[in-house]
């Protein structure tokens, strides 16, 4: 008996041991697997804020030309260029002072929903991966 004793307790120890490296299989997976998550949100973020720039810097160009074809168009309206141009002042300032009061409802509201969107995608994504 003590024979099989020891037979049953080798056998036990190699399950265990068997179990032991999936577990550290699986532990080292996992790690890869948010590494990988990481790097991709990463580069998600970059690569989004890298685009947002750029057209940011087209938008304002294309404000800057159309500002002075603006200005130009009622300095022939008035007859005096500077006239043009406070014109175009004053639309600038009325737009802001209409930004900064509706400020909350304008910008921080649309700018938390769209990130709480972003956040909600990407564990969608994280959970359909482990779906698969």
């Amino acid at each position: 008996m003590p024979g099989f004793k020891k037979l049953v307790m080798e056998n036990v120890f190699a399950r265990v041991e068997e179990l032991a490296g999936h577990i550290r299989e699986y532990v080292n997976v996992r790690i890869d697997a948010a590494k990988l998550s990481t790097a991709e949100k990463t580069s998600k973020a970059i690569a989004g804020a890298l685009a947002f720039v750029v057209v940011v810097q087209f938008l304002i160009l294309f404000l800057i030309f159309a500002s002075f074809a603006l200005a130009y168009a009622f300095a022939a309206l008035t007859g005096k260029l500077y006239w043009g141009f406070l014109i175009v002042a004053g639309i600038y300032l009325l737009l802001g002072i209409i930004i900064w009061t509706a400020k909350e409802k304008l910008l921080r509201i649309p700018l938390m929903n769209f990130m709480l969107r972003q956040m909600n995608a990407g564990n969608k994504d994280e959970e359909d991966d482990e779906e698969d």
